[in-house]
């Protein structure tokens, strides 16, 4: 008699329905608390849904900033980069690396004009402070050469000709003027 029932065409479609639906359930991931969904509905494939896989298990993004190690912000130089309109395209490493390069130009001046406030005994750096920074490093001041520096001064300096001479030799004095 079971051999005549499983020999129905419709019985045998459900039965083998069902043992392939127990083998998808018995690979579902234990550790989801999704129960019973089947492991090709899961996620973290390749598709472009929006499921639990992607880019890692927090699933946070990191800015370009971080990713390149920087300070300044990739994505805010990017967008000014784009609306100077300097070319039609524009690449992804081009905003990174002039990020790097104004990070680096600010941290040198803040570097010395850092020296230059704790010369002069400061704790704060003012603008004083950014034009001695300036003015006294070599390629810096070539760079900055046509820049005015607000309440900057001018850097310390008294022309040779009008320092007073030195009395290092005692003149003979001309017979006009003994008396």
């Amino acid at each position: 008699f079971f051999q005549s029932f499983l020999s129905t065409p419709l019985l045998r479609l459900k039965m083998s329905a069902s043992i392939r639906r127990q083998s998808t359930l018995k690979t579902r991931n234990k550790d989801t608390s999704d129960g019973l969904r089947p492991q090709h509905r899961l996620g973290g494939g390749k598709g472009k849904g929006k499921g639990k896989g992607g880019r890692g298990a927090a699933g946070k993004s990191v800015s370009r900033s971080a990713r390149a190690g920087l300070q300044f912000p990739v994505g805010r130089v990017a967008r000014y980069m784009r609306k100077q309109n300097l070319a039609p395209r524009l690449a992804a490493g081009a905003p990174v690396y002039l990020a790097a390069v104004l990070e680096y130009l600010c941290a040198e001046i803040l570097e010395l004009a850092g020296n230059a406030a704790r010369d002069n005994k400061r704790s704060r750096i003012i603008p004083r402070h950014l034009q001695l920074a300036v003015r006294n490093d070599e390629e810096l001041n070539i760079l900055l050469g046509n820049v005015t520096i607000a309440a900057g001064g001018v850097l310390p300096n008294v022309h040779q000709v009008l320092l007073p001479k030195r009395k290092g030799k005692k003149m003979k004095a001309s017979g006009s003027q003994e008396f």
